[in-house]
């Protein structure tokens, strides 16, 4: 007798509504993601809920997909971080990893970026001391922890200021040369 309960899961991933058929019950998410959804963003690092590497958002809030059942995030609004960027523009935790140079080897960048952004947005970025305790899920083997906490302060900081860090810098136009006519010459 088979007991694996599979069944059609309905989930909403970055936005879209996505049908998967025939999905074992007992399937993590995680494993639905990367292996029938194609969104390999997220890492299989430890598989036991002590790297990180797997951090998604379920309704913003960060969860451990390799610890999550698919089915528990029916009715949720799932976000990867391929789900990060807003119509090909990197989000500004993204463009801050960058700028930081924190992203090393980069198996465990999508985690931390998700946890990154959940640390700003719950509000968990009043000290250096404070990011590294509220980012200490997510194991980093480079050692690029000085480089990510650098990151979280810049859009932090952004963000407690008011501006835009996803915002391009305004450039002033160009001054032209007044043409030899304007000045009252001979062209």
């Amino acid at each position: 007798m088979d007991t694996r309960g599979d069944r059609t899961l309905l989930l909403t991933v970055n936005g879209d509504k996505r049908e998967v058929a025939d999905a074992d019950t007992r399937a993590t998410l995680l494993d639905v993601l990367r292996e029938r959804l194609g969104l390999t963003g997220a890492k299989k690092g430890c598989d036991r809920g002590e790297c990180g590497a797997c951090t998604v958002h379920l309704d913003g809030r960060r969860v451990l997909s390799c610890l999550t059942l698919a089915v528990a995030a029916q009715h949720t609004e799932v976000t990867t971080v391929e789900g990060l960027a807003d119509e090909g523009r990197p989000h500004p935790m993204q463009r801050a990893f960058h700028e930081n140079d924190a992203f090393q080897c980069g198996f465990c960048t999508p985690g931390q970026l998700m946890s990154a952004v959940a640390c700003v947005r719950e509000g968990h970025t009043g000290s250096a001391a404070e990011i590294r305790e509220w980012m200490s899920g997510n194991l980093c083997r480079c050692a690029a922890y000085p480089q990510i906490t650098a990151a979280v302060e810049q859009v932090a900081r952004a963000e407690r200021s008011g501006t835009r860090p996803d915002a391009p810098a305004v450039e002033e136009p160009p001054t032209e040369e007044p043409s030899a006519a304007a000045k009252g010459g001979a062209a």
